[in-house]
């Protein structure tokens, strides 16, 4: 148990290795972390035929602050993008990565 446990202390957000897979039909964005059942996820609706509402984004507590969550935001903002949608920003935190990373193409695709 503690090598499990050593092993997210070195887990590296940075790494070539995240991959964030889109599961459509539950509406989220989720990165599995260390091969383990942990997840950190961001959760969206449909509240219009091409309107999402990005609503919440969790990562473990054990993997906090090391950037996962910027991983499932651009994940999450370029699909809005190449699917041409509208977007609603609930999420605080996809609210902050936007206006940390101002790409015109986000901004087409936010209802202010």
């Amino acid at each position: 148990m503690a090598q499990a446990a050593q092993a997210n202390n070195v887990f590296d957000a940075n790494s070539s290795q995240i991959q964030v897979e889109h599961d459509k039909q539950r509406r989220q964005f989720v990165i599995r972390l260390n091969g383990s059942h942990d997840r950190a996820v961001l959760l969206y609706e449909y509240v219009g035929k091409k309107t999402v509402d990005l609503q919440h984004t969790e990562v473990p507590d054990a993997y906090r602050g090391r950037g996962i969550a910027k991983h499932l935001a651009k994940a999450a903002m370029d699909f809005v993008v190449e699917e041409d949608l509208k977007a609603h920003l609930t999420c605080w935190y996809i609210q902050k990565y936007v206006k940390e990373n101002p790409q015109p193409q986000y901004f087409e695709h936010i209802y202010q």
